[in-house]
């Protein structure tokens, strides 16, 4: 009987999402002021129309996926995980992934967590009885955690790849200094950098360079690469070589106090990180050696007075 229900529950979550997809076919039906409009006010394309006509077959199946991407984006958005957002955290992670193929891979995700929710629910209407309605309100609170998840890896990709490029800033900073107080230019010091160094930060430097080589403004690509990485102690470094170029600083100090800076700044987060490690490690005393000191102390005494000698 519970086999029974199962099924007939995922049979009318099958046919109310038909009845969605339906509903939201005919409602798009009827053209709407923008669309009426938008071939008088947006620029006719130059090339044959011959070659975006779309095929025999009607839509095709990554059109439909680019449909369901696109839904899902602005469901998305609508709840805070605006497009803006996950492209600048998609730059600051080092990721060569799109703004689409992220929102695949979102949907790919809530597929998984559906698929699982519904794949426990049904083995666990084997074993006992279950409600339809609550495995289907878990698979959907497990296709929303999966959307989650994806932007949270984000997330967590964005902070320990601007903890390496913190931890990598010293370094890089002396080595200009050092390339610096022998002669070279800036730019010059980046290249001998790059080509030396590896890590983040010297990836980082590297696209900065080729915006130079491409005819960037050294100060321009230097906010680029503040706008790409996101990171407090490279976007001083960045403002204090704008501000010694425009002034003629002599740029190797003002190198020289940057990396200063930034190994103090190292030395304040270790400590701040040991601060809270050693919070941490009392967790275990606590709640496991201090039970057991205090067990095996008493646990004589509790013997001889059950014993009553």
């Amino acid at each position: 009987m519970s086999n029974h229900l199962v099924v007939g529950g995922l049979i009318g979550l099958l046919a109310s999402l038909g009845i969605v997809l339906v509903l939201q076919a005919l409602s798009r039906r009827r053209p709407g002021l923008v669309a009426r409009l938008e071939p008088y006010v947006q620029e006719r394309p130059r090339g044959s129309a011959l070659l975006r006509a779309p095929g025999p077959g009607g839509k095709t199946v990554p059109g439909l996926l680019l449909a369901a991407v696109a839904d899902l984006g602005g469901l998305l958005e609508s709840m805070g995980s605006s497009a803006d957002s996950v492209r600048r955290r998609l730059a600051r992670s080092g990721s060569h992934l799109t703004y689409d193929e992220l929102r695949v891979q979102q949907l790919v995700w809530a597929g998984a967590g559906l698929s699982a929710a519904l794949g426990l629910g049904l083995i666990s209407s084997f074993v006992r009885p279950i409600s339809v309605p609550a495995v289907l309100i878990g698979a959907l609170i497990a296709a929303i955690a999966g959307v989650a998840a994806r932007d949270w890896w984000l997330s967590r990709a964005v902070k320990r790849r601007t903890a390496r490029i913190e931890a990598q800033l010293p370094d890089v900073v002396e080595l200009l200094a050092l390339a610096v107080g022998a002669g070279q230019g800036p730019v010059d010091a980046i290249e001998r950098v790059t080509r030396r160094g590896r890590g983040d930060l010297v990836d980082e430097l590297g696209m900065t360079l080729a915006d130079i080589r491409s005819g960037t403004v050294l100060a321009t690509a230097l906010e680029g690469l503040e706008a790409r990485c996101g990171c407090p102690a490279l976007s001083r470094l960045c403002e204090a070589i704008t501000v010694a170029m425009e002034r003629g600083t002599p740029l190797a100090e003002v190198l020289r106090s940057q990396a200063a800076d930034s190994r103090e700044a190292a030395r304040r987060a270790l400590i701040e990180e040991g601060g809270k490690r050693e919070i941490a490690q009392m967790v275990p005393v606590v709640f496991l050696v201090l039970p057991i000191t205090i067990l095996f102390a008493l646990y004589p005494g509790l013997v001889v007075l059950r014993l009553g000698i």
